[in-house]
């Protein structure tokens, strides 16, 4: 069984968990994808002039239509990606709504205008200022896992930036798509500033060449590295979000029950379908055994089954292609000789695409499921001895998007959180800082490029233009035409004396100056 199945014209959307029709949705064709953009454009044209305040009002009315619905946004997320009904709240639905209003409340601040410092040519009367504009229309590509938070929180910080968007769900989830399409619309926003544009690979790419001003696209490192090339020719700007292999260093002075229960909630909520979730954990050799332990407990007491019980903890995969890749990475540990302490099977008792819940003790960097990223409810278990083993172990990957250190020593814990490869490390938390708002998103390596979320998020939807202005316009500049022996005297005490920064310096070049001044003032 498939979440999806696919046909000519259109997509049946399935419940993984049941294999119920969702309902079916038509494929926006490559033209009608251009004609979306091109609308988004005509409407960037008004929506950019608009005021910060009417933009934040009318996200925060959006605020109040995704609050309004919560529960069937929710049911609909848990039915089209399979994911547990609370778990769709507590990491869809309240952390966007939190992004939502952080970013509806500070957009003016942090893209206001900027004063520069510019040392002593501020003495010169002259000043400098930051201004940024919007780029224009931002095509957002999101992954199937978290289908309703990352478009609609990208979305939202586009808009206030003063950009149109125009969304390509993924075909897995292509309801949720068409859900944050209406919660806009019901909302008040002018037409065209949202546009959702349906279909499966085919209509990303189509959405690529139609040249929006910028792409942001979560997803596979193969998927990500064919829009970059597409991009290219057009020069668009893309930002990447590529998934990762995250580790997780427990230290031996770690509260040890505490680190049990993050590695469980870390590997397992949504099925391992995270690309932070935890994929390879580092235990210090003399409590492995121990922690070990405690897992396989936490875990033995998991429910898994369809989302809509609420008892549920861990539901079905999105799709049979991404249920066989957890398959192929357990029996590569089985035959390298890694034990599975518990799970490692496709659930019996369940008739949708459930895996159990799986742990393996005995993994090491050298067995190719360590290295491959699984996205699925995985939780292989390796050993160190020392500080720096760990760290050599946690950078032995071409992912780097978070990582996570566990010790009751915090100097230790932020020492080597400083030293692991990643965009995100977190000190005794694990996972969950992509629900942050305020703080930037994205990884090192082949994790991708650019950022979401926060300021340096922001930055990535506008361009900085930078205003010069002489206040003192009077006099010609020193360094202007024409040139003589003079002024190459000039420029030496340029280089030599203004360009120290010193005022002191600079005051003994003063007289030379004014010689160059006057010369120029005669020409």
């Amino acid at each position: 069984m498939s979440a999806v199945i696919q046909m000519s014209d259109e997509i049946v959307s399935v419940n993984p968990a049941t294999g119920e029709e969702v309902g079916r949705v038509s494929i926006t064709s490559p033209d009608e994808v251009c004609e979306a953009v091109q609308r988004g454009r005509d409407a960037f044209s008004k929506w950019k002039l608009t005021s910060f305040d009417d933009r934040k009002r009318l996200v925060m009315r959006a605020r109040d239509v995704v609050l309004a619905a919560m529960d069937d946004i929710a049911h609909l997320i848990s039915a089209e990606s399979g994911k547990p009904f609370g778990e769709a709240i507590a990491m869809e639905v309240a952390p966007v709504l939190d992004l939502m209003q952080w970013v509806a409340k500070n957009a003016e601040k942090m893209l206001g205008p900027k004063r520069v410092g510019i040392g002593l040519y501020s003495l010169l009367g002259r000043s400098s200022k930051i201004v940024y504009h919007p780029l224009g229309v931002v095509g957002i590509i999101p992954a199937w896992n978290y289908p309703f938070s990352i478009p609609l929180g990208e979305t939202v910080m586009a808009l206030m930036a003063g950009n149109t968007v125009v969304i390509k769900p993924s075909e897995l989830t292509p309801f949720v798509g068409l859900k944050i399409g209406e919660i806009f619309e019901k909302a008040g926003f002018p037409r065209d500033v949202v546009k959702i544009v349906t279909g499966r690979g085919e209509t990303g790419a189509a959405l690529v060449d139609a040249a929006p001003d910028k792409i942001m696209f979560t997803g596979s490192v193969a998927t990500g590295k064919r829009i970059l090339a597409a991009a290219a020719p057009n020069m668009t700007s893309v930002v990447l979000e590529l998934g990762g292999k995250d580790p997780m260093i427990v230290f031996e002075d770690a509260n040890l029950e505490l680190a049990a229960s993050a590695a469980v909630w870390g590997a397992f909520c949504n099925a391992g379908q995270s690309c932070s979730s935890v994929e390879r954990l580092y235990a210090q050799e003399s409590i492995a055994k121990e922690l070990t332990r405690k897992i396989v407990e936490k875990t033995r007491e998991l429910k898994q089954g369809a989302g809509d019980d609420e008892d549920v903890s861990i539901g079905a995969m999105s799709s049979a292609r991404q249920l066989k890749i957890v398959e192929d990475h357990v029996n590569d540990f089985r035959d390298r000789g890694a034990i599975i302490e518990i799970g490692g099977r496709r659930n019996e008792n369940l008739d949708g695409l459930f895996y159990e819940p799986t742990v393996i003790s005995g993994a090491t960097n050298d067995m190719r499921a360590m290295q491959e990223e699984t996205f699925g409810p995985t939780l292989p278990i390796a050993t160190f001895k020392t500080e720096e083993e760990a760290i050599a172990l946690a950078n032995d990957s071409e992912f780097g998007l978070t990582a996570s250190v566990w010790t009751r020593n915090y100097e230790k814990g932020k020492r080597v959180a400083e030293q692991i490869q990643a965009g995100s490390v977190c000190v005794n938390e694990v996972l969950y800082t992509h629900g942050i708002g305020q703080t930037p998103w994205g990884g090192f390596k082949n994790s991708g490029r650019g950022r979401t979320h926060g300021r340096e998020g922001l930055m990535e939807l506008v361009q900085p233009q930078h205003i010069h202005v002489n206040r003192i316009a009077l006099l010609p500049n020193a360094w202007w035409m024409p040139y003589s022996s003079n002024a190459v005297k000039t420029f030496r005490g340029f280089a030599s004396k203004f360009a120290s920064g010193s005022l002191i310096k600079t005051s003994a070049l003063l007289p030379q100056l004014w010689k160059r001044i006057t010369e120029l003032r005669k020409k």
